[in-house]
Order: C-alpha cells, then sequence, then structure tokens
C-alpha cells in the first residue's frame, strides 16, 4: 500500500525494529505462562516479565515493584481512577481534574461524579496552561485526588508537575498523572506522585500494553482492583500477562532512556521547520504555549471547513485533528474549545506530531501538500 507521510505519531507510534526482534521469541519459543509456578516455561516467562518490570521502573525512576502491567494506558486510567473512587466508598469524595484531559480521564471522572463524587474542572487560558493558585484554591477538606496530565496529547503543553506533585503531598491528597505522552519524550520522575498511567505504543512499542505506577511505602492508600480472577499484579490487576507486549515494553523503554534527549533535539528541529512554514501561510494560528513537547505543534487554519480540511489533507499526509479516539469526529476538539478557540477554527485546526522516523524531506513535502489543500479550500 502506498502510504501517506506519517505527521500523526501521538496516535501511535511503529514497533522499533529491536523491539520486534526482542518480542518474536516469546510468541513461540518461550511460550509459557508467566504465572505457572511449577516448571521452567512459566519461570523463563516469568523472569522476563520482571526484567522489563525493571527496565521500566528505569525509565521513571520508580522500583519494580511499583509497576502494575495493564491492558494499555486507558485500564490504567480507569483503574486509578474507579480504583480510588471505590477505595473511599461511603466517604464524601472530591476530585480535581482539567477540562483538557484525555477522554480516558475525563470520562472515567464522569462515571464516578454520576456515582456521587463532586468534581471540579479546571479551565485553562488561551495558551492552555492551568492556573496553579486556582488548584491550590479548589482543594478542600474531603479531596481524594488531583488528576493532571502531564503533557496535553493535542497541543503538547506541558503542565510544572513538580508544584503539583508538592501541592498533593503538602494537602495529604493522592496525585494522578496521565503520563502517556511525556514517558519517553521527555525526562520524567514519580518523585511526590501516587500514581502514573503509561503506555508501550506511544514511544515505539507494541500496542495492548500500559502500566499503571502504583507509588509503594506511603501512608495514602491504593486503589482496589477493578479486574478480579487469580490475583495477578500484586492483586491489582488480574488475568494471564502479555509477555511478549511485556518484553516490547521492556526492550522500548532501555532504548528510549538512551535516545530520548539527542532524538528530541532533532526532532525539534524538524517540528520548528514545519511550523514555522505553516505559519507563514496568512490566516494561521498557533494552538498552545511554547512550554510544550518538541515534536508537537498544533495550528488553526483560517478561512477553510475543517472536515474538508483534514480529509484532504490525509490523502497525502496523515495527521489528525484532535486524539485519535475523537479524530473522526465533525465536533472541534474539547482541548481546544477550553482554550477559547471558537467552533470554525477548532475544527479547522490540525495536529502535527513527528517521531523517530519522520525526514527533513518529509516535513516540506507534507508543507507543500497543506499549503495546495489550503489554497484550494480557499478558492485561490
Amino acid at each position: 500500500m502506498n502510504y501517506p507521510i506519517y505527521l500523526d505519531y501521538n496516535a501511535t507510534t511503529p514497533c522499533a525494529p529491536e523491539v520486534i526482534e526482542a518480542m518474536i521469541p516469546w510468541f513461540g519459543e518461550h511460550f509459557g505462562n508467566a504465572a505457572s509456578k511449577s516448571h521452567a516455561y512459566g519461570w523463563v516467562s516469568e523472569n522476563a516479565v520482571e526484567e522489563a518490570r525493571e527496565q521500566i521502573a528505569n525509565l521513571i525512576g520508580a522500583q519494580a515493584k511499583e509497576i502494575i502491567f495493564t491492558s494499555g494506558a486507558t485500564e490504567a486510567i480507569n483503574l486509578a481512577i474507579k480504583g480510588t473512587f471505590d477505595l473511599y466508598k461511603g466517604e464524601k469524595q472530591h476530585y480535581i481534574t482539567c477540562q483538557t484531559e484525555h477522554k480516558a480521564v475525563l470520562d472515567s471522572i464522569k462515571a464516578i461524579e454520576e456515582n456521587g463524587a463532586e468534581v471540579t474542572y479546571l479551565p485553562v487560558d488561551n495558551k492552555g496552561d492551568i492556573d496553579l493558585n486556582l488548584l491550590k484554591s479548589s482543594i478542600l477538606p474531603h479531596t481524594k485526588m488531583i488528576c493532571l496530565m502531564w503533557a496535553n496529547n493535542e497541543t503538547g503543553v506541558i503542565y510544572p508537575i513538580a508544584e503539583i506533585a508538592e501541592l498533593a503531598e503538602k494537602n495529604d491528597i493522592i496525585f494522578f498523572t496521565d503520563a502517556v505522552q511525556a514517558a519517553g519524550k521527555i525526562p520524567i520522575s514519580v518523585k511526590g506522585i501516587h500514581l502514573m498511567a503509561i503506555s508501550a505504543h506511544k514511544l515505539y512499542g507494541p500496542k495492548g500494553i500500559g502500566v499503571l505506577y502504583i507509588r509503594h511505602n506511603h501512608s495514602l492508600p491504593k486503589p482496589l482492583a477493578q479486574i478480579h480472577g487469580g490475583g495477578h499484579e500484586k492483586g491489582f490487576r488480574s488475568g494471564t500477562l502479555n509477555v511478549p507486549a511485556i518484553v516490547g515494553f521492556g526492550k522500548v523503554a532501555e532504548l528510549r532512556r538512551s535516545e530520548m534527549v539527542t532524538e528530541s533535539d532533532r526532532v525539534e528541529k524538524l517540528r520548528d521547520l514545519l511550523e514555522n512554514k505553516l505559519l507563514s501561510f496568512p490566516d494561521t494560528f498557533l494552538n498552545g504555549s511554547q512550554n510544550r513537547l518538541t515534536h508537537i505543534t498544533n495550528i488553526a487554519f483560517g478561512g477553510v471547513e475543517g472536515v474538508d480540511l483534514l480529509r484532504n489533507v490525509c490523502q497525502k499526509v496523515a495527521v489528525s485533528s484532535g486524539s485519535a479516539c475523537t479524530s473522526i469526529s465533525p465536533k472541534p476538539s474539547h482541548v481546544l474549545q477550553a482554550m477559547g478557540l471558537d467552533s470554525d477554527l477548532g475544527r479547522a485546526s490540525i495536529r502535527f506530531s513527528l517521531g523517530k522516523n519522520t525526514t527533513e524531506q518529509e516535513v516540506m513535502d507534507a508543507v507543500d501538500w497543506v499549503e495546495k489543500v489550503v489554497l484550494e479550500l480557499r478558492g485561490k
């Protein structure tokens, strides 16, 4: 198939060749169930899982025993939020989150809100930033969790995680962060964080495997399991472990530790080239602040219909108008709406996210194609 240029690395990434190579033996030769404790097939798989657990822990500055495997970040987010709500069942509960969180967070929060939780949805300014003073003033005596992402999946805006963690610690509140877009892209640490979700397929690993970091040796309690049956993963998440994917996650965590800084610098130069070229078009605007991930730009194109823009651009350049989960929706992005963008500009905004395989030639070809599409849609 003749694929278009791929500039949608925030939706997913291709598995690194080293990751594929590392995974292959675990589909066939080493097929044992990691929970089979009585023979060598199980022991070998269990050892591989524990090695991967250590590799992933090293990526985020955690201990191996704090890594709980899930089917992906969505499940990890559900476990963190709903598991905490269930833990405090019967008590008055208040949660603080933000209007621009990923839908996996917002829908999980909505579910507990429908079951009695109070929720404060923090607004953002026109750059996508939150107000720490407003966060501080939103804390109530019965606030159980602050739930804020590390970096936004649509704009790349990075939140002041260290300050949020300090505020949560000072008030003895659980701090949960969705670090899916940050892990493996920028150096991160679990210092002061109680719960963190990450996913392999956003950092050149396989789909279908994620992690919930759960802080160990702390007075604040841990979430209750949402999936039961067998007591796997210290009882937090039952189910036969996906050993090939876990091995792949471990391998890519190791790779990203060694390459993310130099790769980030390379991609930032390409992102800036793309961004500057696109913003030289008349009636175009950058969505988001400069304090963001180095591989993302989100640009609004005035004077065009959003659905036509996305459909035509994607003929030769694979991009999205928001998160992959909502990219086919004709509605404007909830993130851009929260930032105050009007509906027409919100629909006519495109997220470009670059990655390891992006070349300068691809960037220049993408600019030429987007310019052609925009000019045609504007009737020029």
